[in-house]
């Protein structure tokens, strides 16, 4: 499995498929653990992705990982994290279709070497980019969706919003990611093996 990984991620440093192979600092190809279980799936790099090459490393990554300690998860031990993107879009705009269109292959074969059986697609541009009818992700997050390979596929907000939502009322967005967090690990604990 991890020569695989290692074999797709080795593709990606020389990928210039889209334009953000020109303008990219580092590849994020992923991070954390490499297991059956859990897979994150987040959406682009952001600056701070692009100068370490690792997923979720600024504030959204730091509170990502206070969430995931808060219910006894961790990245060095329990999910694998990676984007749909490997680049960092400028500007950390949206991913066009045509970058999302020359990433995916990368993205199917991490799905298809470790075939997780938990996804968390976390924020907008992962929620469409495996359930394209989506309105929002504020009316799917929390639930269950059928995912590649019999996975359950749940939409969770992504952390950057949290940051810009500080309420933590019942029905706040932070409130909500509670919610799902704990669903999730429940979920995560019921896995055998």
């Amino acid at each position: 499995m991890y020569e695989e990984l290692e074999h797709i991620r080795e593709a990606c440093l020389t990928c210039h498929k889209c334009p953000l192979g020109n303008t990219r600092t580092h590849v994020v190809f992923s991070d954390g653990v490499p297991n059956a279980k859990m897979m994150l799936i987040g959406e682009a790099p952001g600056f701070h992705e692009d100068q370490q090459g690792k997923p979720f490393v600024g504030r959204a990554g730091q509170l990502l990982d206070k969430i995931f300690t808060a219910v006894g998860l961790s990245r060095e031990k329990d999910i694998y994290i990676c984007n749909t993107l490997k680049c960092r879009p400028p500007d950390n705009r949206d991913p066009l279709p045509a970058e999302k269109e020359a990433c995916r292959p990368y993205l199917n074969a991490q799905l298809d070497i470790l075939r997780p059986r938990i996804i968390l697609l976390c924020g907008r541009v992962a929620l469409t980019s495996f359930l394209p009818q989506a309105q929002s992700i504020s009316r799917v997050r929390g639930q269950w969706f059928d995912g590649p390979y019999g996975a359950k596929m749940m939409p969770i907000f992504h952390p950057s919003y949290l940051l810009r939502n500080q309420s933590r009322e019942k029905g706040s967005p932070k409130w909500l990611m509670w919610q799902d967090i704990q669903e999730v690990k429940k979920a995560y604990d019921q896995l055998e093996g």
